[in-house]
C-alpha cells in the first residue's frame, strides 16, 4: 500500500466520519426541499392559484412518478386530485 493511497483511504475515512451522522438529515431536508417544490408546481391542480402556472406545467409529467409518494407522506389517504387517480 503506497502512501498515496493510505492518506486517500484515510481522508475517504474522515469525510465518513464528519458526514456519516449528517446523511440522515441532508436526505430529509432534499426531501423536504422536494415537496414544497412539488407543492408550488401542482398547486394549481390542488386548488391553489398559482400565477406562474403557465411555466409550471411543462413539469406535471416528471413530477407525477412520485406523486403517490407525496401525497402519503402529506397524510393524504386518497389522491386529492380528481383526474389524477394513483391509487
Amino acid at each position: 500500500m503506497t502512501a498515496s493511497s493510505r492518506l486517500r483511504a484515510l481522508a475517504e475515512g474522515l469525510h465518513e466520519f464528519y458526514v456519516g451522522p449528517y446523511r440522515r438529515t441532508f436526505a430529509r431536508a432534499q426531501r423536504d426541499e422536494d415537496d414544497l417544490f412539488r407543492m408550488l408546481v401542482m398547486s394549481e391542480m390542488l386548488g391553489v392559484p398559482n400565477p406562474a402556472s403557465y411555466y409550471t406545467a411543462e413539469l406535471l409529467p416528471v413530477l407525477y412518478d412520485g406523486f403517490h409518494d407525496w401525497h402519503r407522506r402529506m397524510g393524504m389517504e386518497r389522491s386529492p386530485l380528481e383526474e389524477y387517480r394513483c391509487c
